[in-house]
């Protein structure tokens, strides 16, 4: 299926980008990270890499042309595919945002003309760069700092690495396009604004910096989400014009940096630990979550012991009374768990969701999986089993394969089974490409690949989307049997059980077997329960026969 790549945003303050050369032409084969063009923003040139594998089949902006970020840039899909809808529908949305509001003759009015009562009139002092929240993925909204890598009075170059920040698919390093001193820090470690907040302010030492935040842009005027309720409007509010105080972290230990995840840093600084203290059990030392949580730096003191009671001329029986202190917590939500929050709350409240559950006789496959991983180099799991013989159940069903549009219903002809993986802040679901052509062998790779990217934050946005079918395994954990909630824009989402030996009948005799339970939840919307139960059946019978996968 084709894919329509649009003008990106490659700086904080880009409204249109420029195609400075283009190193690919119409008909070059693309592969993923193959540089697409160099695109000239409003501070730089700059390169941009292709996120999807295919054929260049359309290119919307030609060299030395500009247009407008999310203008159509390219289309990559197959040789020879039919791309005139695409093309009709991007005609169609680039015309839309062409069209003024108004028709009428009147002149303009001025930006000076229009007072909000509520910040100077003055200009930026030359020299001086508000550097905003940037929008980092195609999602995001806002975003939240994880981590300060310079501090204010700090020097800085174009091209230093200013801050990580927390999207809601990954956390991201965010370069200085100025040079200059680190003047101001709007938004501080661990706190979340919209994209476009003031995110610091860089330029010559001594600058006055109350002025110019008086000068640039205000509270008032930031941009806010497009439905905020009022409370969203003031909380938003309060963060640009006066940003709440957090407690630094401190990441030196005798001048050298401690490497830390943004979470393992806020359970560290709730507890009062220093972070020097603790061993790293990450990738190159770095501290994680469960090193804080297990760290103990002493054992702890015994409790006193109950005095004995004498009740008349008898002794009783020491009493152990429970002794301590009620607490609790408020931990902030990360951009990745709120968006998670949002998006399955969606989800559940608007597709009407039923489930259907099978029990499948794994014996076969538990015998097929000992055979194959007895191959040399050779490593498959149960779970990618499922993958495949959900991808070759697709193929047989195309209805559950679908995505509800309101007025149509989408049949996707291509299969990209996601699968859902548990990192430290939550979950999310790698995507693998074109399932049903890939091997069992290739399965088993790329989902290893691709879980352990997603546990270091590594992976990219396009690696995220574009599911037609989502696959949820916690069979690992023991647990027989569960539901998901559905993955939109998918129509249908598997949870996968565990694996048990239980007394079964075969032949009219009890024996031990092999079983697993799976559940199937489906959106009423596209798929019927006739649908979902056909195809169960099929991706029962691939199960239980493994050879039939190998085919």
């Amino acid at each position: 299926m084709a894919e329509v790549i649009n003008m990106p945003r490659l700086s904080d303050t880009m409204e249109e980008g420029t195609v400075a050369k283009w190193l690919k032409k119409v008909g070059d084969k693309v592969e993923e990270g193959d540089i697409l063009a160099e695109i000239e923003t409003d501070k730089a040139t700059m390169e941009f890499e292709s996120f999807h594998e295919g054929t260049l089949l359309h290119i919307g902006i030609e060299e030395g042309d500009g247009a407008p970020v999310d203008s159509l840039l390219a289309i990559i899909g197959e040789d020879g595919e039919d791309i005139s809808s695409l093309l009709n529908s991007g005609v169609a949305e680039t015309e839309e945002k062409q069209t003024p509001e108004a028709t009428t003759d009147s002149p303009p009015v001025a930006e000076e003309s229009v007072d909000n009562g509520d910040s100077g009139s003055g200009e930026v002092p030359e020299g001086v760069e508000i550097v905003k929240m940037p929008r980092l993925s195609d999602t995001m909204e806002e975003g939240t700092v994880a981590t300060w890598l310079k501090k204010v009075g700090d020097k800085v170059e174009e091209g230093d690495i200013l801050a990580e920040i927390e999207t809601d698919k990954a956390t991201m390093e965010f370069e200085s396009f100025y040079s200059g001193t680190l003047l101001y820090i709007g938004i501080q470690e661990g706190e979340s604004s919209p994209v476009d907040a003031v995110l610091a302010v860089i330029g010559p030492e001594g600058t006055d910096v109350d002025a110019v935040l008086k000068s640039g842009p205000s509270a008032k005027k930031e941009k806010a989400p497009a439905t905020p309720t009022s409370s969203d409007v003031a909380e938003t509010k309060q963060e640009i014009a006066a940003p709440t105080t957090v407690t630094e972290v401190k990441t030196v230990n005798n001048g050298q940096r401690i490497f830390a995840s943004p979470l393992a840093k806020k359970i560290a600084k709730e507890k009062g630990i220093s972070l020097s203290n603790i061993n790293g059990s990450g990738d190159n030392g770095r501290i994680i979550k469960k090193d804080v949580e297990n760290y103990k730096p002493s054992a702890p003191a015994e409790q006193p012991a109950v005095e004995k009671s004498q009740v008349g001329n008898a002794i009783a029986a020491p009493i152990n009374l429970p002794v301590g202190q009620e607490g609790s917590e408020e931990v902030k939500n990360s951009q990745m768990r709120k968006t998670i929050a949002k998006r399955l709350s969606e989800s559940k409240f608007t597709a009407p969701h039923y489930y259907l559950t099978i029990e499948v006789d794994m014996d076969d496959a538990w015998a097929s999986r000992v055979k194959i991983n007895d191959l040399p180099d050779t490593k498959v799991s149960f779970n990618d089993m499922v993958v495949k013989a959900c991808a070759m159940a697709l193929k047989k069903h195309p209805q559950v394969n679908t995505t509800w549009n309101g007025d149509t219903t989408r049949y996707n002809h291509h299969v990209h089974i996601g699968v859902a993986v548990a990192v430290d802040d939550g979950l999310v679901v790698p995507v693998l490409k074109f399932t049903d052509q890939m091997s069992l062998t290739q399965i088993g790779a790329s989902v290893k690949d691709l879980a352990g990217r997603a546990r270091t934050k590594k992976l990219t946005p396009a690696e995220m989307e574009g599911s037609t079918f989502t696959v949820s395994n916690l069979g690992m954990f023991g647990i027989v049997e569960f539901t998901s909630i559905i993955n939109q824009p998918n129509s249908a989402i598997l949870s996968v059980g565990a694996i048990v030996e239980k007394p079964v009948v075969r032949n009219g005799e009890i024996v031990v077997g092999k079983t697993m339970k799976v559940t199937l939840a489906c959106d009423h919307r596209t798929v019927d329960g006739a649908t979902g139960s056909q195809f169960l059946l099929t991706l029962r019978a691939y199960l239980e026969n493994p050879v039939t996968m190998l085919a």
